[in-house]
């Protein structure tokens, strides 16, 4: 079979991956075991001639493919077609089914089908449902976007920021837990700050509740909503002549208006006669956040001052992402693979961490990202152990793998990305068994995701699988019921599943409760349903962390169920995570994380360079 490209959309160097191609034969033998009338694909078995562009991409089915998707159908039994000029037909739901479980993508286990639609983890076992059968993710594999992917997001991020309706849905918000509300809406960008016995400027990170309702990147702005006329001003600084000479001429009043959406655009000098006019009438509020109101700021005009509502009503509606939203999540995330894979290839000849978090970095700016979404993490050996290990400057000769937990932002929306591999190019024995589990985990928890569910459920259904995975390798022994029961995996798997994504990294809205006295859900970040629309991280992970496990061995209640003798061979694995930012829709989930995970093809790529 030859090697052809992923898509004839694609660069050229973009290949299918021997992973890929075993993948592709099986949906073909599907659909021939189905007895479908038109065969899905071919392959060639020669060289394709690089001067036909309908065969350049060794893949045909009668017409030329342009990507791998998702049926848009609700139906189960089309759960799969090629964006071609003619529609493959359909197939029956049996083979659909067996199809699925060959592939162990969203073949589900007997705990994923237990997690239905707003379920508390306290059901009752006996009264669990099967989850309805669900459809092919859109992003199947972990390979470079399409041009036509990238296509889509660049055509939407050349409109302006949704700031109105952003400004929209909050007054809405705020109109329903304040009955007849009138009045303004006032939020204030950062402000410039000094570095303390400096004359330069703190690293200037615009305030994102600000930025939510203006997608103004500028300092020192403020913004005002009237909920009477659903009007906004944006006030941004004046010209400073003496600032000019230093940094140049600021973005005039004019331009602002030209580049965000906003209706009008005033001086800062401006804002206190703004908020008095605004003010005058009866039973006006003005509606802001606690801590977040300069202190020459006056509300004088306004009947009332609510501090307490606005800033859950912003939090509220950042959870459920629009289109643009999440364009600007899919950029950041394919600019943080472009770094992710550089730190892959480069892994094997590395002396320190620090030479692969330079290299990130060097990746991020030089492709247009020049902010990290947080501080990333590059941890050798036994330091990927440490859930936020951030010192990246360790050698790492001698040690088995490298955790890399790192995302660009992108007009100040993160991703959040994770990866472990072996630094030699070879998974040992003990980490290859570790990465399977951990893939397994992440891939299932990912199939149970859709409008609705529990995110509860979903890290339950990480911890059974983590259970199953650590019992068939002889690390946990004994009843599995008793060990889930007893929260003894908690001492492999001591953080929560993931958390919402955003303008913040770990984002708003998510719920938490850390006084909940089970340990198992204690860290979680996000509680309750999640719904459609908001972007969650998937990031599972078994770490051998001694401080964590030493007291789980002595302890009777759990070191009952640790077999310590095998536990020895695992100390060295250190840690391993795989994180993926995962779009939640009506009937299932989109992986916006385009990241190689595969582990075969990231032992060929470290092996190759």
């Amino acid at each position: 079979v030859t090697k052809v490209p992923y898509s004839y959309h694609c660069p050229a160097s973009q290949h299918l991956t021997s992973y890929h191609l075993k993948v592709l034969l099986r949906l073909n033998s599907a659909y021939s075991a189905a007895d479908c009338s038109v065969p899905l694909l071919r392959l060639n078995s020669r060289v394709p001639d690089p001067s036909k562009k309908a065969e350049s991409s060794g893949v045909t089915a009668g017409r030329t493919p342009s990507m791998l998707t998702r049926t848009s159908t609700r139906s189960a039994r089309n759960i799969l077609a090629l964006r071609i000029k003619f529609v493959p037909p359909t197939l029956p739901l049996q083979a659909a089914r067996s199809l699925i479980g060959q592939l162990r993508i969203q073949q589900l286990s007997t705990a994923a089908a237990s997690i239905r639609l707003g379920r508390s983890r306290q059901a009752s076992p006996s009264h669990r449902k099967p989850a309805p059968f669900q459809t092919l993710p859109r992003r199947l594999f972990s390979a470079t976007p399409t041009a036509t992917m990238a296509q889509d997001y660049d055509t939407v991020l050349k409109g302006k920021y949704p700031a109105k309706e952003h400004a929209l849905r909050v007054a809405d918000y705020v109109k329903s837990k304040v009955p007849n509300a009138s009045g303004v809406l006032y939020v204030e960008g950062r402000m410039t700050k000094m570095l303390e016995d400096n004359d330069e400027p703190e690293p200037f990170r615009q305030r994102r509740y600000f930025y939510y309702l203006t997608g103004c990147p500028l300092a020192d702005c403020h913004y005002v909503f009237d909920l009477a006329t659903n009007k906004s001003t944006l006030f941004i600084p004046p010209i400073d002549p003496d600032s000019v000479i230093w940094s140049g001429l600021p973005v005039s009043a004019a331009e602002a208006k030209e580049l965000y959406d906003i209706d009008d655009v005033k001086y800062t000098t401006d804002v206190n006669a703004e908020l008095a006019r605004l003010g005058k009438g009866s039973k006006n509020t003005v509606f802001a956040i606690q801590d977040q109101v300069l202190d020459n700021i006056t509300f004088l005009e306004f009947d009332d001052k609510n501090f307490s509502v606005l800033k859950d009503a912003i939090e509220r509606c950042r959870v459920v992402k629009d289109d643009y939203e999440v364009a600007l999540t899919r950029k950041a995330n394919d600019v943080s693979t472009i770094g992710h894979h550089a730190v892959v290839k480069a892994v094997k000849n590395a002396k320190n961490e620090r030479e692969l978090e330079a290299l990130f970095l060097q990746h991020s700016v030089a492709n247009g990202a020049k902010n990290q979404a947080y501080h990333g993490i590059f941890a050798g050996g036994r330091a990927a152990a440490t859930l936020h290990y951030v010192a990246n400057d360790a050698p790492l000769e001698g040690k088995l793998n490298l955790l890399l937990d790192a995302g660009t932002e992108w007009n100040c929306y993160a991703s959040d990305i994770t990866r472990t591999f072996p630094i030699s190019g070879k998974f040992s024995k003990e980490s290859r068994q570790i990465y399977d589990t951990v893939l397994k985990m992440q891939l299932e928890t990912t199939a149970a995701l859709k409008e609705g569910v529990v995110w509860d459920d979903i890290h339950l259904l990480a911890h059974k699988i983590a259970i199953d995975g650590l019992h068939a390798i002889g690390i946990l022994k004994g009843d599995k019921g008793e060990i889930l029961k007893s929260r003894t995996s908690v001492a492999f798997f001591p953080h929560g599943l993931g958390h919402y994504l955003g303008m913040d990294t770990h984002d708003v809205g998510g719920n938490p409760n850390y006084a909940d006295t089970d340990p198992m859900f204690r860290y979680l970040r996000v509680r309750g349903q999640i719904p459609a629309g908001s972007v969650v991280t998937v990031e599972p992970g078994i770490y051998f962390c001694s401080f964590i496990i030493e007291p789980y061995l002595k302890d009777p209640v759990h070191s009952k169920f640790i077999d310590q003798a095998v536990l020895d061979k695992y100390w060295d694995v250190g840690g391993v995570r795989i994180e993926d930012n995962i779009l939640i829709t009506k009937d299932g989930s989109e992986n916006l994380t385009p990241t190689i995970k595969d582990p075969d093809e990231l032992e060929k790529i470290i092996q190759a360079s």
